[in-house]
């Protein structure tokens, strides 16, 4: 990637996730963040909030929305001005904002995109809205100089993540391949407990670890967590 690139977390919102699905007696309020990430190339955007639900998800996820414009204002940026839209997967909180990016390339794994598409999977409006310009992928992709994604399955089939080639060190943008950054620790030392050949049993990490690791990242950021992965420092 160019000397120029950066990366830029965008607040658009939050949701509550409830207890049935927290695996805990509690419910749990979670943000909902996009990236802009500058390249020499142009603007990409990766995911773009919380879309419009029905009453009764509205009633069950109680969605705080920050809208797109503005949260891309906050950074001097306007929609006119992304040149590439990235979607992790296209789950209503992720692709809420896709249809303000009409004629804007939406890249998505060919895979996510037939998912949504034979329905009870996220809301139809979101997906085919006039002007939607997708770009489908058949796994792996080299998208710009730099700039890679790769496919995550695991939360959805067609989960993707975006590896960006940094100065300062690799950057992936992770999505929800992760619901956490201690998760993706924890699935870090898995592999380097199996590696090491430590006994049986061990927990099982995702396969596509092996693919990020390549990259050597140095920091990993999540769709809905505020926290950042970083390698340990070796002293």
């Amino acid at each position: 990637m160019g000397k120029n690139t950066a990366v830029r977390r965008l607040d658009l919102g939050y949701f509550v996730r409830p207890a049935s699905e927290t695996g805990g007696p509690q419910p749990r309020v979670e943000p909902v963040l996009a990236y802009l990430v500058q390249h020499d190339k142009g603007l990409i955007l990766f995911d773009t909030g919380i879309g419009d639900a029905d009453p009764g998800t509205e009633a069950h996820y109680r969605p705080r929305r920050r809208a797109l414009q503005e949260a891309l204002s906050a950074s001097g940026v306007a929609l006119r001005d992304i040149s590439l839209v990235v979607n992790c997967h296209l789950h209503f909180d992720h692709c809420g904002g896709n249809p303000l990016m009409a004629g804007t390339p939406i890249l998505v794994q060919d895979v996510e995109l037939a998912t949504a598409r034979q329905g009870n999977y996220t809301f139809d409006e979101l997906i085919d809205f006039p002007g939607a310009t997708y770009e489908e992928l058949a796994g792996e992709a080299e998208v710009w100089p730099g700039v890679r994604i790769i496919p995550t399955p695991g939360h959805t089939q067609g989960h993707q993540s975006l590896v960006l080639r940094h100065s300062d060190g690799t950057v992936v943008l992770a999505g929800q391949a992760h619901d956490f950054a201690s998760h993706f620790a924890s699935d870090q030392l898995a592999r380097h407990a199996a590696l090491h050949g430590v006994e049986q049993p061990l927990p099982p990490y995702p396969h596509w670890l092996e693919r990020l690791v390549d990259f050597d990242p140095r920091r990993v950021l999540f769709a809905h967590d505020c926290s950042v992965w970083e390698p340990p420092r070796q002293m």
